[in-house]
């Protein structure tokens, strides 16, 4: 790709051997269109008129672009005049520049962006085989959760973090059903999460993932499937956990909002990238000074704060969300990314370096 020499500009082809001896004056012979080629080669002596995309003809080398150039009639043909200065080669595209004979451009595991989508079809491929797209269900569980749109009384609160979770998993190329909220009674989650076990590769819960009297789902995936990690030495997001129902994998997400969207973005997001066949994708972490201070940090845990773009003396640096609040969506909203703390850090100061992961690199 491309498959033969062509002009990169609407200009003059022409070989610059002849452009030296000749002090850049041309007959122009042939013109030249884009799907076009001449089908003979051209002239010795003599230039073509050609067009960006065009093939390049045999004998020509080089394309001057038709702003640098004069034109003057000769008789019945035209004379193009070239200014002196021009490299053999100018203007012309390679065949094989972009991509060469025998190059893989797309390896299993990869993530189909647009410019990938656009790579296979220049080269000719008019499908791809890609892995099957995961089946997702989504819940959440709580008696005070009450749909969007509906009247709200005093101790209820609005469910949003199935909206959120459905909207950051939607985009990862996976089909996502919105199975409702579950109420605080174990028959009901357990009957949920046991059904949709059967019909859905991922099962994505939020709320009801703690110690609490009321918090069945750890318990119904214990009697279900198996628990295989539960709560992180992670700030927020602490009862996060992951298992398995049959054939289904679980997460339970915590029900704050916050927490259930870091937890997702860290852990559930490269997880069904992973169950999807493709490659594990790590957030890069970015270096920037903080312009606020910490001044006790638990030791052994990791923490991510929402982080907010500024400057420090007239270069990037990252300041924090005022309130630390995990039930706060106004914090993810003005965040521009998560400030990651590390475990053994106790203690921050305006100046630290800190890690600074931005919501793009989790295409958000």
């Amino acid at each position: 790709m491309p498959l033969t020499d062509n002009a990169a500009v609407d200009g003059y082809a022409f070989a610059h051997a002849d452009y030296v001896e000749r002090d850049g004056r041309f007959e122009v012979s042939d013109r030249i269109a884009a799907g076009h080629p001449l089908a003979t080669g051209l002239t010795p002596g003599r230039a073509a008129r050609i067009f960006t995309g065009a093939v390049m003809p045999a004998g020509a080398d080089t394309v001057a672009m038709q702003e640098d150039c004069e034109v003057r009639e000769k008789g019945t043909a035209a004379l193009v005049v070239i200014p002196p200065g021009l490299k053999s080669g100018a203007n012309r595209r390679r065949a094989g520049e972009d991509v060469r004979a025998g190059e893989v451009i797309l390896h299993p595991g990869r993530v189909l962006r647009p410019q990938d989508i656009a790579a296979a079809a220049s080269l000719g491929r008019g499908d791809l085989l890609c892995k099957v797209r995961l089946r997702v269900a989504v819940f959440s569980t709580g008696d005070e959760l009450v749909e969007p749109g509906a009247a709200i009384r005093e101790g209820q609160v609005y469910d949003s973090n199935r909206a959120m979770l459905k909207a950051l998993a939607e985009p990862l190329g996976i089909s996502v059903d919105d199975l409702g909220c579950l109420a605080d009674d174990y028959p009901t989650v357990e009957a949920a999460l046991s059904n949709a076990a059967r019909d859905y590769d991922v099962l994505i819960t939020s709320g009801g993932a703690s110690r609490g009297e009321e918090d069945h789902v750890i318990d119904v995936l214990g009697a279900l499937g198996e628990r295989h990690m539960w709560q992180l030495a992670i700030k927020p997001g602490r009862p996060m956990t992951f298992g398995r129902i049959g054939d289904a994998a679980f997460f339970g997400l915590p029900g704050n909002p916050v927490a259930a969207f870091v937890c997702f973005l860290l852990y559930v997001r490269p997880a069904l990238f992973q169950l999807q066949g493709a490659n594990w994708q790590e957030p890069a972490r970015f270096p920037l000074p903080a312009t606020f201070d910490i001044p006790k940090k638990k030791a052994n845990r990791r923490e991510f704060l929402r982080g907010i773009l500024t400057e420090r003396d007239g270069t990037p640096a990252v300041t924090k969300f005022a309130r630390d609040g995990s039930g706060l969506i106004t914090g993810l909203r003005e965040a521009d990314g998560l400030i990651e703390i590390a475990e053994d850090v106790r203690e921050v100061h305006a100046g630290d370096t800190v890690a600074f992961i931005p919501f793009s690199e989790f295409g958000i």
